[in-house]
């Protein structure tokens, strides 16, 4: 097991990064004081979607699809586009999906939706477009009458044993054995599925709620909006008004890379035969990640915050034992006039008593803004970013 510890400190003021569904701040309890927080959810997909510098959807590497909507959009539309007839399309790929990943949406008109949001890689999306293509050229050749407008009872029967023949032990041997069939996204954060016809994956990457290292800063923000067309009346007053919050913090966040599974994930490999794999395309994902967490923002209230902070502290473990977290080190809430410089002290302080327990069983290094000596004793001497992306990527290819 070889496990890569993430953690970083990011100051945001006067934003809300992430709302509940009553448009609050979320919010967390810990230590005996109320927190703001970032949800696990909220910053996986912001990381996820990110175009730009280091972005993983610029990796070259197959990319997932999650929707309700992959069948309709990615399936069936191109089949018509191609002159495939419709209804024999639509039942096809309707016995598909129900055999697939489980049963279609009531909605009339998205038959070929599914009822919850699925995940499914590029190479699985284009395996099944053309084995229906394939089974519906067959069947065109067998009976052409199956190109019609509308399918009888008779004929659709016709169609779905046609389909219990296609799922074999071969077909299903073929869809399991895609290499990244599921797609980037799936091999780096998971995917649940109830279909023995698709594989299963792990999250390779834990992602913890980010929180404040202090008690919840927040206040009402009152606003209005000028009606410019009332304005230039002369007439007073507004054309709305309204109130949100806006919160202020220093967050701490907590990512674990179990880099093993994320090779196996990748290459198809088995978990324990990591180092034996090409882990070429696991550190460029990695060092994209670090860069991903450190610089990419939640994206709520763009318009009216601009909630761009980059990391101030980016701190990198790298070990075999079983990782733990750094939040211990803000159960008492941070306080004083340097929320950072109190940070640095905690994580010292913390680092230093669990060596001190348990022994030092991480190598570390970390990139840092400010004072950042009370650091050095645990991490070492302070790096620049790229310095510690690459011995994070070194770490997973020379292991």
């Amino acid at each position: 097991m070889s496990f890569l510890q993430i953690h970083t400190l990011t100051s945001y003021p006067g934003v809300l990064l992430n709302r509940d569904d009553a448009g609050f701040a979320k919010r967390l309890p810990f230590g005996g004081a109320s927190r703001t927080r970032v949800s696990s959810q909220c910053l996986k997909r912001h990381w996820r979607t990110h175009f730009g510098e280091a972005s993983l959807q610029e990796l070259g590497l197959p990319r997932s699809v999650r929707s309700r909507r992959t069948f309709e959009d990615k399936v069936a539309k191109p089949l018509y586009e191609q002159g495939r007839p419709k209804a024999l399309t639509d039942v096809v790929l309707k016995e598909f999906i129900e055999t697939v990943v489980g049963k279609t949406s009531d909605e009339e008109g998205h038959e070929l939706r599914t009822n919850q949001i699925t995940v499914l890689g590029e190479p699985e999306v284009m395996f099944v477009k053309a084995e229906c293509d394939k089974l519906m050229s067959r069947l065109l050749d067998e009976d052409s009458s199956l190109g019609g407008e509308v399918l009888s009872k008779e004929q659709q029967k016709s169609v779905k044993e046609a389909l219990k023949e296609l799922f074999d032990k071969e077909f299903k041997a073929n869809l399991k054995g895609l290499k990244l069939g599921a797609g980037l996204d799936a091999a780096v954060f998971g995917r649940m599925v109830t279909s023995d016809l698709l594989s299963r994956g792990d999250a390779a990457v834990h992602v913890a709620h980010a929180f404040t290292v202090h008690a919840e800063e927040s206040e009402s923000e009152y606003f209005a909006a000028i009606d410019d067309l009332v304005a230039e009346t002369g007439e007073l007053g507004s054309g709305m008004i309204g109130s949100t919050e806006l919160n202020s913090g220093l967050y701490y966040g907590y990512v674990v890379v179990d880099v093993p599974l994320l090779v196996s994930n990748l290459t198809g490999a088995k978990r324990e035969e990591w180092r034996d794999s090409d882990r070429d395309d696991a550190a460029q994902i990695v060092g994209n990640l670090i860069r991903l967490i450190a610089t990419v923002s939640p994206g709520a209230k763009l318009g009216s915050t601009a909630p761009y902070s980059y990391a101030q502290f980016v701190g990198l473990e790298w070990g075999q034992h079983q990782p733990r977290t750094l939040a211990n080190a803000f159960q008492s809430p941070v306080r004083g006039n340097s929320l950072l410089e109190s940070s640095y002290q905690a994580i010292g302080d913390f680092l230093g008593d669990m060596d001190g327990m348990y022994g030092k069983h991480f190598e570390r290094v970390f990139a840092g803004a400010g004072p950042v000596s009370e650091l050095t004793p645990v991490f070492g001497e302070q790096q620049p970013i790229d310095n510690i992306v690459n011995w994070a990527k070194s770490k997973i290819t020379e292991a």
